[in-house]
């Protein structure tokens, strides 16, 4: 084998994913497992899904799709010694978790706007890196952010922070110092709501600081003067990417 060609949808570096392979230059190419070269790349939590191909005559090639996280937590564990210790858990929209990618892994670096929601109260002992969490909590907040940069709020709010520690609701804090709370589904029918109440509330000269969307009927709501709630910060958009399964 003389080649390693790498194909990547995201920001790991060819070289990273190549040593993950664990294939290398010089290889028998006819002779290589490409089970096992698949396996090992998805064994890698930054990794979704892997391809590998011999392409005759010298030429291995490896195309890989990303997990594109959304969402971050801190999470303090405790160690066997019976000592805790903090640690940061990167999740994307399927509930998988990562540790943040170390930069040396990365073709480029976030840009300094680009931070992901926080997830406050989630359980540290739930989390294992490449695995998706269970949480049913956790898991609606997930989706609650993935339609949340599909809704009609996007560009005149955001979600800084969620709340998953209390049952049956989501309270989520945009940067601009807003409460919102949600029940657990129905989030497009919810985000709608919100954009109704943030249109009217703005035709009056208010701002919302506290609404709870979990309430179908008669929603409470709280407000500010307008001039009183800062301006939402400008983001680059994300893109969303199609997730493929490995099937």
């Amino acid at each position: 084998m003389q080649q390693i060609e790498v194909k990547t949808d995201g920001v790991l570096t060819k070289d990273i994913i190549r040593r993950w392979a664990g294939a290398h230059q010089g290889d028998n190419l006819m002779a290589l497992d490409l089970m096992a070269v698949k396996s090992h790349l998805e064994e890698q939590p930054p990794i979704q899904f892997a391809a590998v191909e011999r392409v005759l005559p010298h030429t291995l090639k490896l195309t890989v799709t990303e997990r594109d996280p959304i969402a971050q937590t801190l999470v303090t564990r405790a160690l066997p010694n019976g000592k805790k210790e903090q640690a940061v858990y990167d999740f994307d929209a399927d509930g998988f978790a990562m540790t943040p990618l170390d930069f040396r892994w990365r073709t480029s670096l976030p840009a300094p706007n680009e931070t992901l929601p926080i997830l406050v109260g989630v359980a540290g002992d739930n989390i294992e890196a490449g695995r998706q969490i269970e949480s049913v909590q956790v898991r609606a907040a997930l989706r609650l952010i993935d339609q949340f940069d599909r809704s009609p709020m996007v560009g005149l709010a955001d979600l800084a922070k969620i709340n998953v520690g209390m049952p049956e609701i989501l309270q989520a804090t945009t940067s601009q110092g807003a409460q919102i709370t949600f029940s657990l589904d129905h989030f497009d029918t919810q985000l709608r709501r919100w954009r109704l109440i943030y249109d009217q509330y703005q035709r009056w000269g208010r701002a919302i600081a506290t609404a709870d969307l979990s309430i179908s009927n008669n929603i409470p709501v709280r407000w500010v003067a307008a001039n009183a709630a800062p301006t939402p910060a400008p983001k680059m958009p994300v893109p969303h990417r199609t997730r493929k399964k490995n099937v």
